[in-house]
C-alpha cells in the first residue's frame, strides 16, 4: 500500500528550503473533516527562517506541489496546505491491500526479535476476583495483544498476591472460625467472610495482629501447617480465577507469583548490602530514597519479614536474566505509583541499566456507589457475576428481538462479554469511574455490541454479495474503484488506511481506547456508506468495489475487537 503520507512528505520538504522529509512528516496533521482535505500541512513553523508571513508559505508551497499525480487538488487556507488525494488511486491502493493481506491487515514487523512482558490482572488469593480487577486484566491483555500484532515477543504473567502479611490472616482467621466444607463448597466467599471477620475482631483485640504477622513469619519459614494451609487457599483460588479467564478468553504464560521469588529475595537484600545502600531504621531495613524526592523504601520488617517492593525487585531481576526483555510492562493502578517509582530507582542504583526499560502502566480505580472497592469491609461486586448478568442480559434481548443467530447461547457470550470489556477501554485508561450495573447493561450507542453488529452487518451483506464478493477479494488488482464516488465511501476508506497508524499509536501510549475509539468511528462510517449507497447493485463492477469496501471495514472492525479482546460474530 503506498504510505501516503511519506510521499506528501517528500514532495513538501523537495520545495521547501531547510525542510527534511521527517520533518515535514512529522508536521501533517490530519484534518477533523474530509472537506478540508485528506492531509493538512501548518506552516506557522516555517515562518521564522523564511522570514515570511505562514498564510504565503502555504500559498507557495501548494502552488509547488498540486500539479502532483497523487493530488486531486490542494487548497491554501490560511497557514495550512490542505491536501486532497487523487480518490481513485487512494481507494484502489486502500482496497488491493486489505483484500491481500486480510487478517493480517495492519500488522507490524517493529518488534521483531524484542521480548516484551506484559503483567496485568494479579489477583490476590483467597480474596475476590472483583470489578476493580477488571482494568488490569483487560487493559493488560488489549496491550500484549497490541504488541503481538506489531511483532513482538509477549509473555503474558499474571503475577499472583499469594504471599504477604495478608495470608498470616488468613490462617489465623481459619484456624479460629474456618470450615473446610464451607471453602470447597464455594471458597472465595467464604475466605473473604473470614478475611472481613478477622479485620472486624483485631479492632477490639490487637493480640490478632500478632498472630497474623508470626503465621506469615512461619509461612516464609516453610513450616508445615502454615504452608499446607497457603497452598490450599491458593489451589482453591485459581480454581475460581481460572473460570473467570475462561469467561474473558484470556490465557497467560506465566502465574509465577509473588510466592516464586520467595527464595530469591536474599539475593537482593545482599545486593542491596554490597551496593551499600541498605539502612537501618527502627530495627527495619529501609533504602533512603529522600535525595530523590521519594519517602524511604522498607525492604524488610523488623521481624525479617519481606515486602512488596523485596519480592518486585527479585521479579524484575529474575526476568531480565529468564527472558532478557526489551520491555517490561506493568499495568497497575495509580494508586501503586510511588511504589514503582522507588523500585524503578532502587533497580537503577543497583546499576542496572535496564531499570529504564521497566514501565509501569497506570489506571484509574473502579468504585461503588456506596463507596471504594474494600475486601477488609466485604465491599465488592464480584467480577464473575457481571459477567454472567452481562450473558444473561444479551440473552433476553436477543429472544426479545428475535436475532438472527445459529447459537443464541453462543452469541449472549459473546456480546455480552464484549459489552463489558468495550467498555472498560472505551475511556483514557487513567480516569476513574463509579461501577454502574444500568452501564454496564445498556447496549445503546457507541458500544461494544454496536461495533459486533456493524461486523455482523458488514458479514451479511457479503454473504449476499457470494460470488461478486469473492471475485473481488481474488482479483484485487482488478477493481474498479470509479463507482467510489461518495464522500460516505471515501471517509469510510480514509479511517481503514489510518488503521495500522492507529494501531501504532495505541502501543505508544500504551492506550487501548485509541483502539476502540477508532473501531467506532468505523462503524459508523460503514453504516453511513450502507446507508448512503446501494452495496448489491446490478452493475457488476459497482457492486464488486463497493463489496471490496464492505469487506475492508468488516476486516478492521474484526481485527480491532480481537486486539482488544472482543470476539466479532458473524451473525447477529
Amino acid at each position: 500500500m503506498i504510505d501516503f503520507k511519506e510521499q506528501i512528505a517528500g514532495l513538501i520538504s523537495a520545495n521547501t528550503e531547510n525542510l527534511t522529509k521527517e520533518e515535514a512528516r512529522d508536521m501533517l496533521e490530519i484534518p477533523a473533516s474530509g472537506e478540508m482535505g485528506d492531509y493538512a500541512f501548518p506552516c506557522f513553523r516555517l515562518a521564522k527562517a523564511a522570514r515570511k508571513a505562514p498564510p504565503l508559505i502555504a500559498a507557495e508551497i501548494a502552488e509547488s506541489v498540486r500539479s502532483a499525480a497523487l493530488f486531486e487538488r490542494v487548497n491554501p487556507v490560511g497557514a495550512y496546505v490542505n491536501v486532497f488525494l487523487a480518490k481513485e488511486v487512494f481507494l484502489k491502493s486502500v482496497l488491493s491491500e486489505i483484500a491481500e493481506k486480510r487478517d493480517d491487515y495492519g500488522r507490524g514487523d517493529i518488534g521483531r526479535g524484542k521480548k516484551v512482558i506484559v503483567e496485568f490482572s494479579s489477583p490476590n488469593i483467597a480474596k475476590p476476583f472483583h470489578i476493580g480487577h477488571i482494568r488490569s486484566t483487560v487493559i493488560g491483555n488489549a496491550i500484549n495483544n497490541i504488541y503481538a500484532f506489531l511483532g513482538y515477543d509477549t509473555v503474558k504473567i499474571n503475577h499472583i498476591g499469594d504471599y504477604g502479611t495478608q495470608f498470616g490472616k488468613m490462617i489465623v482467621a481459619y484456624r479460629k472460625w474456618g470450615n473446610r466444607e464451607d471453602v470447597e463448597r464455594d471458597p472465595i466467599k467464604t475466605l473473604l467472610s473470614y478475611y472481613t471477620r478477622f479485620h472486624a475482631e483485631a479492632e477490639n483485640d490487637a493480640s490478632l495482629e500478632d498472630e497474623a504477622r508470626l503465621a506469615f513469619v512461619k509461612l516464609e519459614k516453610g513450616e508445615a501447617g502454615e504452608t499446607a494451609l497457603w497452598r490450599w487457599f491458593r489451589d482453591m483460588s485459581m480454581k475460581e480465577f481460572e473460570r473467570v479467564y475462561g469467561l474473558l478468553g484470556i490465557e497467560f504464560d506465566s502465574y509465577a507469583g509473588e510466592s516464586f521469588y520467595s527464595d530469591k529475595m536474599e539475593r537482593v537484600v545482599n545486593m542491596l548490602n554490597e551496593k551499600g545502600l541498605l539502612e537501618e531504621s527502627e530495627g527495619a531495613q529501609i533504602v533512603n530514597l529522600e535525595k530523590y524526592g521519594m519517602a524511604p523504601a522498607l525492604i524488610t520488617k523488623k521481624d525479617g519479614s519481606t515486602l512488596y517492593i523485596t519480592r518486585d525487585i527479585a521479579a524484575a531481576v529474575y526476568r531480565k536474566e529468564r527472558y532478557d526483555f526489551y520491555k517490561n510492562i506493568y499495568v497497575v493502578a495509580s494508586q501503586q505509583n510511588l511504589h514503582f517509582q522507588q523500585w524503578f530507582k532502587i533497580i537503577e542504583l543497583l546499576g542496572f541499566d535496564w531499570a529504564k526499560d521497566c514501565v509501569h502502566i497506570p489506571f484509574g480505580l473502579v468504585s461503588l456507589d456506596e463507596g471504594a472497592v474494600s475486601t477488609r469491609a466485604g465491599r465488592v461486586v464480584f467480577l464473575e457475576d457481571v459477567l454472567n448478568r452481562a450473558i444473561e442480559r444479551t440473552r433476553e434481548i436477543i429472544v426479545e428481538k428475535n436475532v438472527n443467530t445459529d447459537n443464541i447461547d453462543a452469541t449472549a457470550r459473546q456480546v455480552g462479554i464484549g459489552a463489558v470489556i468495550f467498555q472498560e477501554l472505551s475511556s483514557n485508561r487513567i480516569k476513574d469511574y463509579t461501577f454502574s450495573w444500568e452501564k454496564v447493561l445498556n447496549f445503546d450507542g457507541e458500544t461494544g455490541p454496536y461495533a459486533q453488529y456493524s461486523h455482523a452487518r458488514a458479514s451479511s451483506v457479503l454473504r449476499k454479495g457470494g460470488a461478486s464478493a469473492e471475485k473481488a477479494l481474488n482479483a484485487p488488482e482488478k477493481i474498479d474503484v470509479s463507482s467510489l464516488k461518495g464522500e460516505s465511501a471515501c471517509e469510510l476508506a480514509r479511517l481503514i488506511y489510518r488503521f495500522p497508524e492507529i494501531i501504532f499509536d495505541a502501543a505508544e501510549k500504551y492506550e487501548p481506547s485509541v483502539v476502540t475509539r477508532h473501531i467506532v468511528d468505523v462503524a459508523q462510517a460503514f453504516n453511513k456508506f450502507y446507508r448512503d449507497e446501494r452495496v448489491l447493485t446490478e452493475d457488476a463492477a459497482e457492486k464488486e468495489a463497493k463489496l471490496a469496501l464492505v469487506f475492508a471495514a468488516k476486516q478492521v472492525i474484526k481485527t480491532g475487537l480481537r486486539l482488544l479482546g472482543v470476539e466479532a460474530p458473524e451473525r447477529m
